[in-house]
């Protein structure tokens, strides 16, 4: 006897309840559990979305940066959707604003967000690095952050063609970052 799985449409998806208080991601019609995180993960990422909007603030733009709040609908290739929840994600004000009365889930044919960021665990980190990574560049996310704490280092990725050119960032360099060309951040101001 084989088990089989069940898939999930992102109707489906956007509609489901298990009675817990677990969040999942669906990938190719999947339910993923996300897990809690470590208490270093949860800082990075809420280090990450204080900084974006402080500098967002200071540069007068018309943006939000939003802590694992905001799903993003992605298009794997597959016969089965996948949606995403980045652990930071920078997007504009106004898309925010017209997601208040449902799923805050950008969708395929909306514009994509600015900016998304991904903190690597052990369980995330293959999926961090390759799957995500083509999944954004194909929705075509101007940038796309891998932070990683296993590592010790920071790889900031830039669109061109769909696909992301990768610079690596350690220690005590400075991110450079297309989006916030004024951010002063280290590797290590963000590790710490």
């Amino acid at each position: 006897m084989t088990a089989t799985t069940q898939h999930l449409t992102f109707e489906d998806y956007l509609t489901y309840c298990d009675g817990t208080d677990t969040r999942y991601e669906l990938v190719d019609g999947e339910l993923v559990p996300m897990a809690l995180g470590t208490g270093r993960h949860g800082s990075i990422s809420e280090f990450l979305s204080d900084q974006f909007r402080a500098e967002i603030g200071r540069q007068q733009l018309p943006w939000t940066a939003k802590l694992m709040m905001v799903g993003v609908r992605s298009p794997r290739g597959r016969r089965w959707d996948t949606s995403r929840i980045p652990d930071v994600t920078v997007l504009p004000l106004a898309q925010w604003e017209a997601m208040a009365d449902r799923e805050a889930v950008i969708n395929l044919h909306e514009p994509p967000p600015l900016l998304v960021i991904e903190v690597v665990s052990e369980s995330t980190k293959a999926d961090d690095y390759r799957s995500k990574r083509s999944e954004y560049g194909l929705l075509e996310i101007p940038e796309y952050w891998i932070v990683d704490p296993l590592g010790a280092k920071v790889s900031i990725c830039i669109l061109d063609h769909q696909f992301y050119d990768s610079t690596e960032f350690q220690r005590d360099q400075l991110l450079r970052s297309p989006t916030f060309p004024h951010l002063q951040l280290t590797v290590s101001q963000i590790l710490g």
